[in-house]
């Protein structure tokens, strides 16, 4: 495999994907996942569901670097997990909404080129 095809390859792309369960019963806590949510739109993640957020990576590196960020601005309370998926099992995702199924969902094109 050339160094591009390998620097390309399926199984170095991932998706890292940030599942979070945070308490908003008070106006501070409220806040604080309001924050959490919008550090991670500005990280450019994506939402792909109420609290399941989405981003492409490049490798187990910048996979490590994420985690970084997010373990700087976790709120005080709450559960927060990160998984990551190759792109290959990301593409494979199964998607249901409003009880059709969905198409996979196409790579950021403008992620890839880096």
């Amino acid at each position: 495999m050339s160094g591009l095809a390998t620097f390309l390859s399926g199984y170095r792309l991932m998706w890292i994907l940030v599942m979070f369960d945070l308490p908003t019963d008070t106006r501070p806590q409220r806040k604080a996942a309001g924050n959490f949510r919008n550090f991670l739109l500005d990280e450019g993640f994506e939402r792909s569901q109420f609290s399941i957020y989405a981003r492409f990576i490049n490798g187990k590196e910048a996979f490590e670097s994420r985690v970084r960020r997010i373990e700087r601005a976790l709120p005080s309370q709450g559960d927060v997990q990160i998984l990551t998926l190759t792109d290959r099992q990301y593409r494979d995702i199964v998607h249901f909404s409003d009880q059709g199924r969905r198409e996979a969902r196409e790579n950021p094109s403008q992620l890839v080129l880096f």
